[in-house]
């Protein structure tokens, strides 16, 4: 399994191949058509990410010790985002997602070229991630303390 590092790396060499903003925001938009359906019933005011300009859904869950989840947006650009922040932190494990500090953002130029707006929105976005992998922390030290 590749590290959050290793996957923004990763992305960050990807988006070297870019000439222009333009091409990014294409690529950016693609990755998020790409991501898994979002059933309807998940829709719910429990997985609604706060602070949002667009609609964004986060479910998230521990399964098998890593930090899992599911998003999406009914916005094109912001859903290519969440594709992003999924690809880095999706089957991680919850500790490493709290410990480790993002920098794909600025690597990539990101929080240059997103509107104030929804620079906000994917910073809440990844406090949600972290709060949600730090609550999975927390629960697995109450239930090793507890056995």
């Amino acid at each position: 399994m590749k590290s959050v590092k290793e996957i923004e790396l990763e992305i960050v060499k990807e988006f070297e191949i870019f000439d222009g903003w333009m091409d990014r925001y294409e690529y950016i938009i693609d990755l998020g058509k790409q991501l898994p359906a979002f059933p309807d019933q998940w829709k719910i005011d429990q997985h609604r990410v706060v602070g949002c300009q667009s609609q964004v859904w986060f479910k998230t869950k521990l399964q098998d010790n890593l930090f899992i989840c599911q998003a999406i947006s009914d916005s094109a650009i912001v859903s290519g985002l969440i594709a992003l922040l999924l690809r880095i932190y999706n089957e991680q494990d919850p500790t490493d997602i709290v410990q480790t500090k993002p920098s794909f953002i600025s690597m990539i130029g990101l929080d240059e070229h997103l509107s104030p707006t929804r620079n906000n929105g994917l910073n809440v976005m990844l406090q949600r991630i972290k709060n949600d992998a730090n609550n999975m922390v927390v629960s697995q030290k109450i239930k090793t303390e507890v056995n």
